[in-house]
This record gives C-alpha cells, sequence and structure tokens, in this order.
C-alpha cells in the first residue's frame, strides 16, 4: 500500500522545515503497542514533527500486519507532520520490503562497504524508492556500540569530510547519517568531558549547505533511568550518553533529525522494575506496561522540549 494511506507523510518537508527553524526533528524508536502510543502521545503533546522509527528487527518482532495495523490505529490523516521511517535497512530488498508496506522513509546502510560500493546500493534503493515519492537517509562514516544485529559494530570511524559532497551528488539520497563520535547502545563515551567532533560537522555542513544531516546513537542515557533500573535490581554500570548541549548546538549546524532508542528502552524497563519492585503482588501486564508507556511519554516529551527544540513546530 502507498504511505499516504496510513496517513504519514514523508521527511522532506519536515527537514526543510527544521533546518530553517534551527531544530531538530526526533526518531523515535518503537517495538510494540505501549511504545509507539507513547511516541504519538508526546508528539501531539508537544505539537512536534515526529518519526517513527523501525528497525529490521523490530518489523520481523511485530510483523507486518501488525506493525501497520497499529500505524493505521492511530488516525492520522496527512495533517500531522508524522513519518514512518525504516532504520538502518541492510538491503535493497529490506529498503523495497518497507516501501511496499507503506513506509514513508528508509535508510539504506551501506556504511561498512567502500563508498563507491555504498553509493551504488544507495543510488538503488534512492531510484526505488523516489519513484514512490518516498525519502531516503543513507550513512557515511561507521558508528561504533550495538543496540540491535544490524547495528554492531565494534569499531566506528569518523564520516571524512572531503567525500560528503561526490557521495551525495551520486547516491542522490535525501539526507545523511554521519559520523562524528556519536554511538549505539548505553555506552557512549568513556568519560563525562567527552564531545563530539563538531569540527568535523562544521565541515560536512559547510559542504552541503541546506542539506539535512542526521545524527545516529544520539541518545542521553538520563541517569535517573539508569539509577531506578540499577535500584530495583538492574546492573547497568557506567553507561554514559550524549549530552544534550552538544546535541542541541549540532541542530545548528545542519542537524535536522536525531534518532534516540537507547532511551526509551531504559524508560521502559525502569517503569516496569519499579512497578513490580514496589507491588510484588502485581500480575496484570497492564499495570506495568501502562506503568512504562507513560515514562516512555515524558522522556520523548523532555527531549522534544530540551534537546530537539521542535515543540509547537507545526
Amino acid at each position: 500500500m502507498a504511505y499516504k494511506d496510513f496517513g504519514v507523510v514523508n521527511t522532506r518537508d519536515m527537514f526543510a522545515r527544521a533546518m530553517a527553524g534551527g531544530y531538530a526533528v526526533p526518531a523515535f524508536n518503537f517495538y510494540n503497542l505501549e511504545t509507539i502510543q507513547a511516541i504519538i502521545q508526546a508528539a501531539r503533546t508537544c505539537h512536534s514533527p515526529v518519526i517513527l522509527a523501525v528497525s529490521e528487527s523490530a518489523l520481523a518482532y511485530m510483523g507486518d500486519a501488525m506493525l501497520m495495523a497499529m500505524v493505521s490505529g492511530l488516525g492520522l490523516d496527512g495533517s500531522e507532520p508524522v513519518a514512518l521511517h525504516l532504520d538502518h535497512g541492510s538491503s535493497f530488498d529490506a529498503c523495497r520490503h518497507a516501501i511496499d508496506l507503506g513506509f514513508s522513509s528508509v535508510m539504506i546502510d551501506a556504511s561498512k562497504l567502500d563508498i563507491n560500493a555504498n553509493i551504488d546500493l544507495s543510488r538503488r534503493v534512492v531510484d526505488y524508492a523516489h519513484a514512490h515519492d518516498v525519502t531516503v537517509e543513507a550513512e557515511l562514516g561507521v558508528l561504533s556500540g550495538i543496540e540491535d544485529e544490524n547495528t554492531a559494530s565494534a569499531y566506528g570511524h569518523y564520516t571524512n569530510p572531503a567525500d560528503v559532497v561526490h557521495f551525495v551528488h551520486e547516491s542522490g539520497v535525501d539526507s545523511l547519517a554521519i559520523a562524528i563520535g556519536t554511538s549505539h547502545g548505553a555506552y557512549k563515551r568513556q568519560r563525562d568531558d567527552e564531545e563530539l567532533r563538531f569540527d568535523i560537522l562544521r565541515d560536512i555542513a559547510d559542504a552541503l549547505p541546506n542539506f539535512p544531516l542526521v545524527l545516529h546513537g544520539a541518545s542521553c542515557i538520563p541517569s535517573h533511568l539508569v539509577d531506578i533500573i540499577n535500584e530495583y535490581g538492574g546492573c547497568i554500570g557506567g553507561a554514559r550518553g550524549i549530552a544534550p548541549d552538544q546535541l542541541r548546538r549540532a541542530t545548528s549546524m545542519n542537524v535536522c533529525k536525531i534518532n534516540v532508542d537507547s532511551d526509551s528502552r531504559l524508560a521502559f524497563t525502569a517503569a516496569v522494575r519499579r512497578t513490580l519492585g514496589q507491588k510484588p503482588d502485581v500480575f496484570d501486564p497492564r499495570q506495568y506496561l501502562g506503568a512504562a508507556r507513560d515514562m516512555i511519554t515524558e522522556n520523548c516529551i523532555d527531549e522534544i522540549r530540551h534537546i530537539m527544540n521542535s515543540e509547537n513546530k507545526y
């Protein structure tokens, strides 16, 4: 089905508005009913554009029909800036499958290939996606860390600013994910004073003026969520995220999409652990899953307001 049948939009207009307004569109990953409900509630509360991001593993977990039924159940009609995005698509077939399901945006992640192979695969996805008015994100440079099987890398390397113009021109992509020191998972930094490579970001932004840039692996890893998890039997030590002030700075340099996944996972887990820890007699899943949904909503609202600066942008 066409994505417009589900009331979602592609990212072209929302990115143009974000760059003009100096803010970022949040891309929050979801995996089930509670997480998609939390994200859309936060976006509607804040009147913020939002990207509903789905990894290949999350799509497999939910199933094609169930996922699209949940999106349909949001009651979108195209008037709200909500995109449905495939996160880290690993192949042309994965991207084509998402487009045919009704996704309005896809990412082809061929960043582990050499640049020419990355261009060739990205161009192939672009040709198919643009024929369906779907926008395409690609990645140049590699992020370290692990969130799922498609984002597992022991080592990362920064994006080379000298490559970006050639890559974007030859691939035809609509946005570009870059590597400037973010990473996947909950362990993004060794020290609190580590900074992103803003020198690289500035060079890329100068080389690609008015072109949408994307930060993956940009969760903040809120310490209060880690503390709750550990208080109620968890064991997450030494987790550090990206400082909010660094993310806000990046939005002034063409970064118009910031991906958040780990923060929502932490919020979900913290709420479930605390609910069951405080109320050991609870066995109704709606009580702890409802608490998880509410905590994700709260965290998404906080990041929309204080990191993305995307509140009241539609």
